[in-house]
This record gives C-alpha cells, structure tokens and sequence, in this order.
C-alpha cells in the first residue's frame, strides 16, 4: 500500500520536531534526519494500527485522503504551507 504524506520541521529547544500532515502524526530527533526517520516509523506504526483495527479507509478519508488505485492513498494538494504572524495588543 503506498500513502503520501508531508512532513513539515521545526526546532523547538534541543529537538527538532517531524509533523506528518494531514495525517497528524508527530516524531521528533536530534536533528532533522533523525526527526524524518522517527516521524516515517510512527506515520508506519500508526497506519499499521488502523489497518489492524479496521479502521484505515476511514481514517485516511477523513484525513481528505482519495483511493487513487488499488493500494494506493492521495493525499490532498496543498494549497500553500506558509509561515505567519500575529500581533496580540
């Protein structure tokens, strides 16, 4: 089965954090290679979950993933992943 996905990262202190959008799956590393590999082994480890439990189509539709072909998962096109700022007074 293959399953796209994109991983956004970012350093938070001594970490460096792997989120696997839009599946929501979060890893994180000493530096961004170990953070991909950690989030590519849970996004592994959870997909492996709802298939076992039944629930991977559900949970992959919700997700705003489509069934392209036998085995195979698109997940939407992103329009923009941008970075944004607030000002609070």
């Amino acid at each position: 089965m293959k399953i796209d996905y994109t991983v956004n990262i970012w350093r938070e202190g001594a970490q460096y954090i792997a989120h696997a959008m839009p599946l929501d799956v979060a890893s994180s590393g000493a530096d961004p290679e170990a953070a991909r590999g950690a989030v590519d082994e849970a996004v592994r480890a959870f997909v492996a979950s709802c298939a076992k439990a039944g629930t991977l189509n559900a949970v992959l539709e919700e997700a705003g993933y489509r069934h392209k072909a036998e085995g195979t998962w698109q997940s939407p096109a992103w329009v923009s992943i941008e970075r944004r700022e607030v000002v609070v007074t």
